[in-house]
C-alpha cells in the first residue's frame, strides 16, 4: 500500500477525469491521498473531495505563491480545522522566494507573516503543518523555530533542499516528503539527501498535477504514480519495496493523527 501525502485533485486538470483518477489509484494500490488546499476560494472543492471519498483527506491553508487572494485569519483556520473531521493539516504554507526573485526582501514580509499565522493556527488546532519552501530555507527554518513549530510538527513537502535543512526540520519533529523530482537524472544531490533521511521520517507524494516521476515525466501527474516514487526510493535505499511502502504509510497516519485501523 502506498499513500500520496500531497496532491491537488481539485485542480482543473482533474475535473473531468476524477473517476478515472480514483480507479487508477486503486489499481496501483495507492489507498489514500491528502488533497491540499492552496487558497481559500478553492478550499470548498478540496473539502468536498475529502467528504465525498473515505480514502481522501483535506488540509486548509493558503500557498505562499498566492499574493492577490483572500488572506486567512488565525480564527478562520482554527475554527475550520476544528469543524471538519476530514481536515487533517494546516497548509500548504511556507515561503517561496524563487518565483518572486525580482522583489526586495522587505516587500515579501506579507509571505512571512502569512506563514506565522499558519504555524500559530497549527499549534492552536493541534493539526500538523504542510510546509512549502523554495529558495527560502534559512527563513523557513528560522520562523519555524521562532514560532515553536516543534510543538506540532508536520511535513516538509516536495523536499528539494540539503540534508542539513532536512535535519533541522526533523529535529523539530517534521517528516520529509519526496516527490517525483527524486527520480530525475538531474537530481543527484537530492538523491544523496534521500539516502540519508531515515525511512521512519519519510513520506512520498506526487504534488499532482505537477512533477510526474520517471517514466511519466512531462505528463499530467496523478496520485497513482506515487507508487513509482516509492519504488524508486526503495531501490535507492536498498530496501524491499513492501517494507518501504509500509513505513511511509505508517508515517502518514502518525503525522496526520489518523487511526490506521479506521482508515
Amino acid at each position: 500500500m502506498f499513500i500520496d501525502s500531497h496532491c491537488h485533485l481539485d485542480f482543473p486538470e482533474f475535473q473531468k477525469r476524477l473517476p478515472e483518477i480514483l480507479a487508477n489509484m486503486k489499481a496501483a494500490q495507492v489507498d489514500h491521498a491528502l488533497c491540499v488546499s492552496v487558497d481559500l476560494l478553492d478550499f470548498p472543492n478540496v473539502l468536498k473531495l475529502a467528504q465525498d471519498h473515505p480514502h481522501l483527506y483535506a488540509s486548509v491553508g493558503v500557498h505562499p505563491d498566492y499574493e492577490d487572494t483572500p488572506e486567512p485569519s488565525l480564527k478562520f483556520l482554527v475554527e475550520t480545522a476544528a469543524k471538519y473531521p476530514k481536515i487533517v493539516a494546516i497548509g500548504e504554507t511556507g515561503l517561496d522566494y524563487f518565483r518572486m526573485a525580482d522583489r526586495s526582501y522587505d516587500s515579501l514580509e506579507w509571505q512571512r507573516e502569512r506563514f506565522r499565522i499558519h504555524i500559530r493556527a497549527a499549534i492552536a488546532s493541534r493539526k500538523p503543518l504542510i510546509v512549502h519552501t523554495r529558495s527560502a530555507s534559512v527563513d523557513t527554518i528560522r520562523i519555524l523555530k521562532e514560532e515553536g513549530a516543534d510543538q506540532i510538527g508536520g511535513v516538509m513537502h516536495c523536499f528539494t533542499e540539503s540534508y542539513e535543512v532536512a535535519k533541522a526540520a526533523m529535529d523539530m519533529g517534521f517528516y520529509i516528503s519526496f516527490s517525483g523530482i527524486v527520480t530525475f537524472k538531474s537530481a543527484k544531490d537530492l538523491q544523496e539527501t534521500c539516502k540519508r533521511v531515515p525511512i521512519d521520517r519519510m513520506m512520498i507524494e506526487t504534488d499532482s498535477p505537477y512533477l510526474a516521476p520517471i517514466p511519466y515525466r512531462g505528463k499530467t501527474n496523478e496520485p497513482a504514480w506515487v507508487a513509482k516514487v516509492g519504488e524508486y526510493i526503495a531501490d535507492l535505499k536498498n530496501i524491499p519495496v513492501e517494507k518501504f511502502a509500509d513505513h511511509t504509510s505508517n508515517n502518514f497516519f502518525q503525522c496526520f493523527h489518523i487511526d490506521r485501523a479506521l482508515s
